[in-house]
């Protein structure tokens, strides 16, 4: 157990994995109105990845609150699926499971069709090594997924890394500021962006482009990065010297109430915390919950990747799970030894070399 001083008023950590993902897809009333107003099946592509379940078992639960419970729709989750688990997991739940490789047309015009799209693969890591892999999966696959799911209403979930480093005292980088990526993983993500916005213009096709950064669930994200390096007694990066995180529940609600938001030309909007969260004082604050004393190593630079959620705010409120929570809760999971995905964000990288 963490070393508080008292229990904190938002209650103990999920104790298992179970209750993790329980509570990452614990869908709000919100959430549930959004998949009223946007009737027919759902279609998670890239279904398999870090957030992919969230998102399925999220429109699942959401699907049967707002069709009271009689599964009149479906929820398909698309994906090549490398965890055989994840996929057994997301059918028990209630959950259409297609094995597919998205970067196979004959594969992808065999999906079934569906007016609601969620569309979630991308590749980040490995992209320095190979990077032709990042630009087909994060462009290519992408135009082909817009011309083929025109008609669809198509939730893209993009990255807040379009951006470039802004002043690290600012509000952060807004959706109508221009983008400016930094680093060949950062133009496949505008890539993605494009082809979507093509799609509007050749073919009305609505989207809402959600533009992430950083998605914290307790096996993996910033704030995990951070306990693990505490934790390891290892020395904490402060040349990215501030973030933006956000519990990867709160990130798949707000993108799921994009749906009926879908446009033309696409709707944008950044989806993270509305804190400009110090890498140093988190960790400060890690290293209390975990009776360590954290080291550092560089210092605080002048800019970072932040983003502005003054529109996510006005549309959705603040999220349900604030920063001290995530810090109590991720300080909890790592002193308890539960599992990790082994999976670090590389938040710290400056260059946009992944």
């Amino acid at each position: 157990m963490i070393r508080g001083d008292t229990p904190p008023k938002w209650g103990a950590a999920p104790g298992s994995v179970e209750e993790l993902e329980e509570h990452l897809s614990r869908p709000a009333a919100t959430v549930v109105d959004a998949l009223r107003a946007c009737p027919g099946d759902v279609l998670v592509l890239g279904a398999g990845g870090k957030t992919g379940t969230t998102f399925a078992r999220m429109a699942r639960r959401a699907a049967d609150a707002a069709d009271a419970g009689n599964r009149s729709r479906s929820i398909i989750a698309a994906s090549r699926f490398g965890n055989p688990g994840v996929a057994k997991s997301l059918s028990d739940a209630g959950v259409q499971v297609v094995h597919a490789d998205l970067a196979d047309r004959a594969v992808l015009e065999a999906l079934p069709d569906a007016p609601n799209v969620v569309f979630l693969a991308g590749q980040k890591f490995g992209t320095r090594d190979y990077p032709a892999a990042t630009w087909v999966t994060n462009v290519v696959i992408p135009f082909a997924v817009a011309d083929r799911y025109r008609s669809s209403r198509i939730v893209v979930l993009s990255s807040g890394n379009v951006y470039p480093l802004v002043p690290a005292t600012s509000a952060g980088a807004r959706e109508t500021d221009p983008v400016a990526p930094v680093g060949e993983y950062a133009a496949t993500c505008v890539g993605r962006e494009r082809a979507f916005e093509h799609a509007a213009r050749t073919h009305g096709t609505r989207s809402a482009i959600v533009r992430l950064n950083y998605a914290v669930d307790l096996r993996y994200g910033v704030l995990v990065d951070v306990a693990l390096r505490i934790w390891r007694q290892e020395p904490v990066d402060l040349s990215m010297g501030h973030a933006n995180v956000i519990w990867q529940g709160d990130a798949c609600a707000q993108a799921l109430q994009c749906l009926p938001r879908c446009d033309v030309p696409p709707f944008v909007i950044n989806v993270t915390g509305p804190e400009r969260l110090s890498i140093r004082s988190a960790a400060l604050e890690l290293g209390r919950l975990l009776g360590r004393t954290p080291r550092f190593a560089g210092t605080e630079a002048a800019d970072a990747l932040l983003s502005d959620t003054t529109r996510a705010q006005s549309l959705f409120g603040a999220p349900s799970v604030p920063v001290d929570a995530l810090l109590s809760w991720v300080a909890e999971w790592i002193s308890d030894g539960k599992p990790v995905l082994g999976k670090p964000t590389h938040f710290e990288e400056r260059e946009g070399r992944f």
